[in-house]
């Protein structure tokens, strides 16, 4: 009797029977990550062996997150509980179709990078580590895409800020450090925000998984200081995703990496505080974004504005794409801010669209920086001689980002704006028509710039040719490592504006679980119910 009562009390703490083999798809990506960051380390001295070991981890990191979606999509939210024990005891990682697409985007987006940087990184590069420090930040960006834990989404965190510094200072330059300086701070007051608003929140409920918050949440008398937990969310999350007023650490850090660096920054890092604020406003707090929804939709469209205006104020085209990447996280707090199942699936598209696109335009702008000699489009001109295939491939992406159609940017924009009018935010549907109208411009003046003008602003009426570097004479590897990368992500933009259907299924699906958290709360607590 007292042996079945043991066998009992187990079965209700911990898991017992085994675990499905598709369900260790949850942490195969952090299980590849750092595989492949300790074998890059292990190999400092031999840096020639770097790029093929990172090549070979990043293409494996994006077969399993595309097992990893095709999975949940399948079975709907998936649960791995550290050590056996039953969520909320255990810790847990919780992959629903949120953050299963964006760990996925996410990894494409590395991989493209890492072959890239063959010939972006010189052997200095590597030696410093570009290839343990990209491994290690993929590492911290999927673990907080695919944790369950608000605790450990601050871990995460942690991981993605520590390599993230190696990459900014990759070579050690003066410009460099002092980016990094204002990143660092920034980025750790942030981090010290979202710790405090944590404890608070322990303190107030007793519990860190997000499952057991966000049933715990409804169960709290009125006067609990909710509001203070979800302003300090907001502070938090909003400084990591660079949204107003809290933004300037970006377009003083961005510019200053190697340009292989500026992509992956543009377009993960941010995005990660975006799919925070997701987390924990929508699904975790929603009372507390519902109070707030109208500081938010300022917030948005300040951030918007600033953004743009910012880009087109700039004649270096590292710095305009920094302040493009401020104005779309505006976007993507719209659809917050406004909080309908819609507006969300608006924001995750907006999410997945500006990943691909601003890695995409940062990659492009290295080709334009070695063929032109320089980044400053005063110093530019008569590229489209030199590369129509670089003209037409930056001349996409520059639709893409103004959301015009038929490409990825388009969908995103119109479900925002559709989403705004059905709520009567009329003026955030103006700002969203407005920002787009002015991204037109700013992109639209670096492509005559660069590549339709005859030559740069020196030459007697802009009508001799700068001198146009083949890319041959400017490299030390082959010229695919470039292009491929540049043709893969034009290519998902092209394809997702064209036939989006995949993608509004996918995002739909991801936000009725973060407005209606019932079906993630029944799997990750179910067990322990």
């Amino acid at each position: 009797m007292a042996g079945e009562n043991t066998a009992l009390a187990i079965g209700k703490a911990m898991v017992t029977a085994p675990v499905p083999a598709a369900d260790w798809l949850v942490i195969a990506p952090l299980i590849v990550t750092m595989m492949g960051g300790a074998l890059c380390v292990m190999t400092r001295k031999r840096t020639e062996y770097q790029p093929q070991i990172a090549f070979v981890f990043l293409t494996a990191l994006v077969a399993v997150n595309i097992a990893l979606l095709s999975h949940v999509t399948n079975s709907g939210v998936v649960v791995m509980v550290m050590g056996k024990w039953l969520a909320p005891f255990g810790i847990a990682f919780s992959v629903d179709t949120t953050s299963a697409i964006l760990s996925l985007v996410a990894s494409i987006v590395a991989w493209c990078v890492g072959l890239y940087g063959i010939v972006d990184v010189n052997n200095t590069g590597r030696r410093y580590g570009f290839y343990p420090f990209l491994l290690l930040l993929m590492t911290g960006v999927c673990g907080s895409f695919l944790t369950g834990d608000i605790f450990n989404l601050y871990v995460w965190f942690e991981v993605l800020l520590i390599s993230s510094f190696g990459l900014l200072i990759l070579g050690n330059e003066k410009i460099q450090l002092d980016g990094a300086l204002k990143y660092a701070i920034l980025n750790f007051t942030a981090t010290t925000l979202f710790l405090i608003a944590t404890g608070l929140l322990y303190g107030l409920i007793g519990t860190l998984n997000m499952a057991d918050i966000a049933v715990k949440v409804k169960t709290l008398p009125d006067g609990a200081p909710l509001g203070a937990i979800t302003a300090l969310y907001l502070l938090a999350f909003g400084m990591k995703a660079a949204a107003f007023p809290v933004n300037f650490w970006l377009p003083a850090s961005y510019h200053t990496p190697r340009i292989v660096v500026s992509a992956v920054f543009a377009g993960l890092l941010t995005k990660v505080g975006v799919y925070a604020l997701l987390r924990t406003l929508v699904m975790l707090l929603p009372e507390g974004r519902s109070a707030m929804a109208e500081i938010i939709a300022i917030i948005a469209v300040v951030t918007m504005l600033t953004g743009v205006m910012g880009a087109l104020a700039q004649t270096d085209i590292r710095k305009a794409l920094g302040y493009l990447v401020i104005s779309g996280i505006g976007s993507m707090l719209a659809g917050m801010a406004i909080g309908t199942g819609s507006a969300v699936a608006g924001t995750l598209f907006y999410a997945v669209h500006s990943i691909i696109v601003m890695t995409a335009l940062y990659l492009v702008t290295g080709l334009i920086g070695r063929m032109g000699g320089s980044f400053d489009i005063r110093e530019l001109g008569g590229l489209y001689k030199g590369s129509p295939v670089l003209a037409g491939l930056f001349l996409v992406l520059c639709f893409a980002v103004s959301g015009l159609p038929p490409f990825s940017g388009f969908w995103p924009k119109v479900i925002l704006v559709e989403s705004s009018l059905k709520e009567s935010y009329y003026w955030v549907a103006v700002a969203i028509l407005l920002t787009g109208f002015l991204t037109t411009l700013s992109v639209g003046r670096i492509w005559i710039y660069a590549f339709w003008r005859g030559g740069p602003e020196s030459a007697p009426d802009n009508s001799e040719e700068g001198k146009i570097i083949p890319l041959s004479e400017s490299l030390t590897g082959s010229q695919a490592a470039l292009w491929i990368p540049i043709a893969l992500l034009v290519s998902l933009v092209v394809v997702i504006g064209v036939a989006p259907e995949a993608m509004f299924r996918i995002v739909g699906q991801g936000a009725v679980g973060l407005i209606d958290p019932s079906a993630y709360i029944s799997q990750v607590l179910g067990g322990a119910k």
